[in-house]
């Protein structure tokens, strides 16, 4: 099983008690933001609805597969205040 790098900023690291780990490659996003929600609780689940992800430094709204580019980061963006 492939592996993706996950780098995660301010709450989302907070959540995860790290700022970057290897992870499993799941098959959508949506899988994703399920097994981090399950892995970091209640916290991380939190950041995941008002958050956002970048894959491979492009924004990802969609729930869709992750791709099969190797090598994969996503980051875990916390949602940010100000305007």
């Amino acid at each position: 099983m492939s592996k993706i790098t996950i780098r995660y900023f301010a709450a989302a690291a907070a959540a995860a008690g790290t700022e970057q780990e290897l992870w499993s490659k799941p098959e959508t996003l949506a899988q994703l933001r399920a097994e981090l929600s399950e892995a970091y609780g209640p916290a991380m689940a939190q950041v995941l609805r008002a958050g956002s992800f970048l894959i491979n430094g492009v924004v990802r709204r969609d729930a869709g597969a992750l791709g099969t580019d190797e090598p994969l980061t996503v980051d875990v963006l916390p949602p940010f205040a100000g305007g």
